[in-house]
């Protein structure tokens, strides 16, 4: 088995085990990260993003 897969199942086995209390705290430090270190905008639309990677897979 891949090895990303593994983890990935590992994870949903623990996400599973977790309480109600822990998942949302889990859920709360991660929207802290994301505040804390916000993801840049590119600045093109999304329509203008899939024809570039329609283009870039259409050439390969």
């Amino acid at each position: 088995m891949n090895s990303s897969l593994v983890i990935i199942k590992e994870a949903i086995i623990m996400a599973q085990k977790l309480s109600k209390e822990q998942k949302k705290a889990m859920i709360q430090k991660a929207e802290e990260e994301r505040a804390k270190h916000p993801k840049q905008k590119s600045g093109v639309s999304g329509f203008e993003t899939l024809d570039e990677d329609a283009k870039k897979l259409a050439n390969n």
